[in-house]
Protein backbone atom coordinates (compact mmCIF):
# COMPACT_ATOMS: atom_id res chain seq x y z
CA UNK A 1 0.00 0.00 0.00
CA UNK A 2 2.72 2.41 0.96
CA UNK A 3 4.15 1.67 -2.68
CA UNK A 4 1.05 2.18 -4.36
CA UNK A 5 0.96 5.66 -2.79
CA UNK A 6 4.63 6.44 -3.20
CA UNK A 7 4.14 5.61 -6.84
CA UNK A 8 1.24 7.53 -7.08
CA UNK A 9 2.47 10.73 -5.04
CA UNK A 10 6.45 10.14 -5.73
CA UNK A 11 6.75 14.09 -5.08
CA UNK A 12 4.70 14.39 -2.33
CA UNK A 13 5.46 17.66 -0.23
CA UNK A 14 3.15 20.28 1.60
CA UNK A 15 1.13 22.28 -0.53
CA UNK A 16 1.30 25.40 2.33
CA UNK A 17 3.87 27.74 0.77
CA UNK A 18 6.48 28.91 3.68
CA UNK A 19 9.86 30.20 4.04
CA UNK A 20 10.95 28.30 7.60
CA UNK A 21 9.53 26.79 10.49
CA UNK A 22 7.94 29.72 11.80
CA UNK A 23 5.58 30.25 8.73
CA UNK A 24 4.93 26.94 8.40
CA UNK A 25 3.77 26.96 11.97
CA UNK A 26 1.62 30.03 11.24
CA UNK A 27 0.11 28.63 7.72
CA UNK A 28 -0.59 25.38 9.26
CA UNK A 29 -2.77 26.67 12.37
CA UNK A 30 -4.15 28.91 9.42
CA UNK A 31 -4.99 25.82 7.71
CA UNK A 32 -7.68 24.14 10.18
CA UNK A 33 -10.97 24.44 8.34
CA UNK A 34 -9.46 26.00 5.44
CA UNK A 35 -7.72 25.42 2.30
CA UNK A 36 -4.44 25.44 1.40
CA UNK A 37 -4.89 27.90 -1.61
CA UNK A 38 -6.58 30.01 0.35
CA UNK A 39 -3.74 30.14 3.46
CA UNK A 40 -1.29 30.39 0.16
CA UNK A 41 -3.23 33.56 -0.03
CA UNK A 42 -3.12 35.49 2.52
CA UNK A 43 0.42 34.76 4.78
CA UNK A 44 2.53 36.82 1.68
CA UNK A 45 0.48 39.93 2.95
CA UNK A 46 0.79 38.43 6.75
CA UNK A 47 4.36 37.85 6.87
CA UNK A 48 5.32 40.92 5.03
CA UNK A 49 4.06 43.14 7.57
CA UNK A 50 4.74 40.60 10.94
CA UNK A 51 7.41 38.90 9.13
CA UNK A 52 9.03 37.18 12.48
CA UNK A 53 7.66 35.96 16.18
CA UNK A 54 9.04 38.73 17.69
CA UNK A 55 7.11 41.37 15.29
CA UNK A 56 3.80 39.03 15.54
CA UNK A 57 3.64 39.21 19.30
CA UNK A 58 3.53 42.84 19.09
CA UNK A 59 0.51 42.60 16.69
CA UNK A 60 -2.57 44.68 17.42
CA UNK A 61 -5.18 41.40 18.03
CA UNK A 62 -7.69 43.60 15.40
CA UNK A 63 -5.42 44.24 12.60
CA UNK A 64 -4.25 40.55 12.50
CA UNK A 65 -7.51 39.63 13.03
CA UNK A 66 -8.44 41.31 9.51
CA UNK A 67 -5.38 39.71 8.05
CA UNK A 68 -6.40 36.33 8.85
CA UNK A 69 -10.11 37.18 8.21
CA UNK A 70 -10.28 34.99 4.71
CA UNK A 71 -9.12 31.63 6.81
CA UNK A 72 -12.18 31.76 8.62
CA UNK A 73 -12.18 31.22 12.13
CA UNK A 74 -9.94 34.30 12.17
CA UNK A 75 -10.66 35.62 16.03
CA UNK A 76 -9.70 32.60 17.30
CA UNK A 77 -6.73 32.05 14.76
CA UNK A 78 -5.17 35.53 15.12
CA UNK A 79 -4.99 35.17 18.73
CA UNK A 80 -3.89 31.70 18.40
CA UNK A 81 -0.75 33.03 16.40
CA UNK A 82 -0.05 36.06 18.46
CA UNK A 83 -0.13 33.97 21.38
CA UNK A 84 2.41 31.40 20.26
CA UNK A 85 4.52 34.01 18.99
CA UNK A 86 4.55 35.56 22.48
CA UNK A 87 5.67 32.22 23.88
CA UNK A 88 7.97 31.64 21.65
CA UNK A 89 9.61 35.28 22.24
CA UNK A 90 9.58 34.51 26.06
CA UNK A 91 10.11 30.43 26.18
CA UNK A 92 12.48 29.99 23.28
CA UNK A 93 14.08 32.62 21.91
CA UNK A 94 12.25 33.35 19.15
CA UNK A 95 13.04 30.31 17.21
CA UNK A 96 10.52 27.15 16.83
CA UNK A 97 11.36 24.37 18.95
CA UNK A 98 11.76 20.94 17.59
CA UNK A 99 10.27 18.57 20.53
CA UNK A 100 7.00 17.29 19.58
CA UNK A 101 5.62 17.94 23.56
CA UNK A 102 6.80 21.52 23.58
CA UNK A 103 5.12 22.69 20.02
CA UNK A 104 1.99 21.36 21.36
CA UNK A 105 2.54 23.60 24.57
CA UNK A 106 2.22 26.69 21.61
CA UNK A 107 -1.06 28.13 21.84
CA UNK A 108 -3.33 27.04 18.98
CA UNK A 109 -1.01 23.99 18.48
CA UNK A 110 -2.51 20.48 18.63
CA UNK A 111 -0.12 17.31 17.95
CA UNK A 112 -1.20 16.81 13.70
CA UNK A 113 0.31 20.63 13.88
CA UNK A 114 3.47 19.90 15.86
CA UNK A 115 3.87 16.82 13.63
CA UNK A 116 3.71 18.60 10.79
CA UNK A 117 6.21 21.25 11.34
CA UNK A 118 8.43 18.70 12.81
CA UNK A 119 8.41 16.50 9.40
CA UNK A 120 8.08 19.24 7.24
CA UNK A 121 10.55 21.72 8.53
CA UNK A 122 13.35 20.02 10.31
CA UNK A 123 12.65 16.42 8.54
CA UNK A 124 12.26 14.73 12.05
CA UNK A 125 9.73 11.41 12.01
CA UNK A 126 7.50 12.10 15.17
CA UNK A 127 5.22 10.89 14.07
CA UNK A 128 2.21 10.56 11.11
CA UNK A 129 -0.15 13.69 11.28
CA UNK A 130 -3.97 12.67 11.34
CA UNK A 131 -5.92 15.17 9.47
CA UNK A 132 -9.90 14.93 8.19
CA UNK A 133 -8.16 13.17 4.89
CA UNK A 134 -6.16 10.54 6.65
CA UNK A 135 -8.77 9.63 8.79
CA UNK A 136 -11.38 9.38 6.04
CA UNK A 137 -8.35 7.53 3.80
CA UNK A 138 -7.40 5.53 6.46
CA UNK A 139 -10.97 4.25 7.62
CA UNK A 140 -12.11 3.50 3.59
CA UNK A 141 -8.63 1.53 3.62
CA UNK A 142 -9.20 -0.78 6.62
CA UNK A 143 -6.56 0.24 8.36
CA UNK A 144 -8.16 1.60 11.55
CA UNK A 145 -12.14 1.37 13.09
CA UNK A 146 -10.99 4.81 15.20
CA UNK A 147 -12.06 8.05 14.42
CA UNK A 148 -9.78 9.23 17.15
CA UNK A 149 -6.76 10.71 15.66
CA UNK A 150 -3.56 10.11 18.15
CA UNK A 151 -5.33 6.21 17.97
CA UNK A 152 -5.48 6.59 14.16
CA UNK A 153 -1.83 7.80 14.03
CA UNK A 154 -0.50 5.08 16.34
CA UNK A 155 -2.10 2.19 14.69
CA UNK A 156 -0.60 3.78 10.93
CA UNK A 157 2.81 4.54 12.65
CA UNK A 158 3.07 0.26 13.61
CA UNK A 159 2.73 -0.48 9.62
CA UNK A 160 5.82 1.69 8.74
CA UNK A 161 9.32 2.02 9.40
CA UNK A 162 9.93 5.32 11.49
CA UNK A 163 11.89 6.85 8.47
CA UNK A 164 8.51 6.24 6.47
CA UNK A 165 6.02 7.96 8.44
CA UNK A 166 6.41 11.36 7.07
CA UNK A 167 6.23 10.63 3.70
CA UNK A 168 3.03 8.53 3.84
CA UNK A 169 1.05 11.00 5.91
CA UNK A 170 2.05 13.48 3.07
CA UNK A 171 0.57 11.11 0.46
CA UNK A 172 -2.88 9.85 2.24
CA UNK A 173 -3.58 13.55 2.57
CA UNK A 174 -3.36 14.42 -1.06
CA UNK A 175 -4.77 10.74 -2.07
CA UNK A 176 -7.33 12.24 0.40
CA UNK A 177 -7.86 16.01 -1.31
CA UNK A 178 -7.70 14.71 -5.04
CA UNK A 179 -9.07 11.29 -5.47
CA UNK A 180 -10.77 9.31 -2.22
CA UNK A 181 -12.60 12.53 -1.33
CA UNK A 182 -15.65 12.99 1.05
CA UNK A 183 -18.31 12.59 -1.64
CA UNK A 184 -18.18 10.30 -4.39
CA UNK A 185 -14.47 9.13 -4.51
CA UNK A 186 -13.27 8.81 -7.87
CA UNK A 187 -12.39 5.20 -7.01
CA UNK A 188 -12.06 4.23 -10.74
CA UNK A 189 -8.93 6.59 -10.93
CA UNK A 190 -7.29 5.62 -7.81
CA UNK A 191 -4.05 3.98 -7.50
CA UNK A 192 -5.18 2.15 -4.30
CA UNK A 193 -8.15 0.16 -5.95
CA UNK A 194 -6.76 -3.50 -5.48
CA UNK A 195 -5.99 -3.31 -1.68
CA UNK A 196 -9.27 -0.83 -0.70
CA UNK A 197 -11.64 -2.37 1.79
CA UNK A 198 -14.51 -0.07 0.99
CA UNK A 199 -13.76 -0.05 -3.37
CA UNK A 200 -16.90 1.67 -5.07
CA UNK A 201 -18.17 3.28 -2.41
Amino acid sequence: MAELLAGAYPDARCELDYRDPWQLLVATVLSAQCTDQRVNQVTPGLFQRWPTPAAMAQAPLDELEEAVRPTGFYRNKARAVRDAARVLVSRHGGAVPQELEALVELPGVGRKTAKVVLGEAFGLDTGIAVDTHVRRVAGRLGLTRSTDPETIAGELERLLPRSGWVGFSMRLILHGRRVCVARRPHCTECALEPVCAKSGV
